[in-house]
């Protein structure tokens, strides 16, 4: 098997269909399986997947299991030589698959890459980031950068150039291609699990920091593309709740990654955010 895609799916019902629809007419030489984990969506995507895309490999949750527990529910069964973590509100183009295909195989000191990646108005979806320091974390707490964006430009890598492949840190996990043969490689471990502590957000970060400390490499390249609706699932959900999920993500970052002080102090700030800002 060529590539193995995952897709966790929560209450996208209409935007999965569509996904599924444009990667099953994608164009290439290539064989591939598609897993769909339905997180306990309730809108009629698991009837829809059964009735419509019987040939997908479906795992129907019975409760939300988060971004990362989900992904590793599939990635215990893939078998490709590629993997590749897609969004449920990600359209690929009929080459999409092709084209990140044939650049990561070209590159094989890439154990993680991610393409361009654009919006609905086809603007360019700016993902590529440091790893979280302290202090620009500690900034995006107390919401300093809505009065003074500045603050994070070096984190936010505000100059990076879009049109050129690039060795970067990071990149956004709404398209994740992982060469499983390079990350078996440096890890000695079978199946590239993301790490389950974190519910959502950081995953792909915690991931691809742990690729740099096993010796490998996260790339970025415009050699191929992806249209990106940019968080359909989470505009259902409380901006309360997003905000719990961010916050614990955070701190479970710290605490793995960065001495103890700053997962101590960051959760101070947090909690004069939650007295003093409402």
């Amino acid at each position: 098997m060529d590539l193995s895609i995952i897709i966790v799916s929560w209450k996208v019902k209409e935007k999965l269909r569509l996904n599924l629809k444009a990667l099953y007419e994608s164009e290439g030489d290539f064989k591939s399986e598609i897993f769909v984990v339905d997180n306990n969506s309730r809108d009629g995507s698991v009837e829809m997947l059964k009735n419509e895309f019987p040939q997908v490999k479906l795992i129907a949750n019975s409760e939300n299991l988060g971004f990362a527990k989900a992904n590793n529910q599939a990635l215990r069964l893939a078998t490709g030589k590629f993997i590749l973590l897609l969004n449920p509100d990600m359209l690929v183009y009929h080459d999409s698959l092709a084209q990140i295909l044939a650049w990561a195989q070209n590159n094989e000191r890439a154990t993680v890459t991610g393409c361009r990646l654009v919006d609905d108005q086809g603007k360019i979806v700016k993902q590529i980031r440091k790893f979280p320091k302290f202090f620009d974390q500690l900034m995006v707490v107390f919401k300093l950068p809505h009065l003074f964006p500045g603050l994070l430009n070096k984190y936010l890598c505000s100059r990076f150039d879009y049109s050129q492949a690039s060795r970067v840190d990071s990149i956004r996990g709404a398209f994740f291609l992982i060469n499983t043969e390079n990350y078996q490689k440096i890890s000695g471990q079978p199946v590239p699990f993301l790490d389950e502590r974190y519910f959502i957000w950081f995953e792909e970060v915690d991931f691809c920091r742990q690729v740099y400390k096993l010796g490998g490499e996260v790339w970025y390249t415009p050699a191929a593309g992806c249209l990106d609706y940019v968080g359909q699932s989470f505009k259902q959900v409380a901006r309360l709740r997003t905000q719990i999920y961010f916050r614990d993500s955070m701190l479970q970052y710290f605490k793995k990654w960065e001495p103890a002080w700053q997962a101590q102090i960051l959760a101070l700030a947090w909690g004069l955010v939650k007295i003093f800002v409402k």
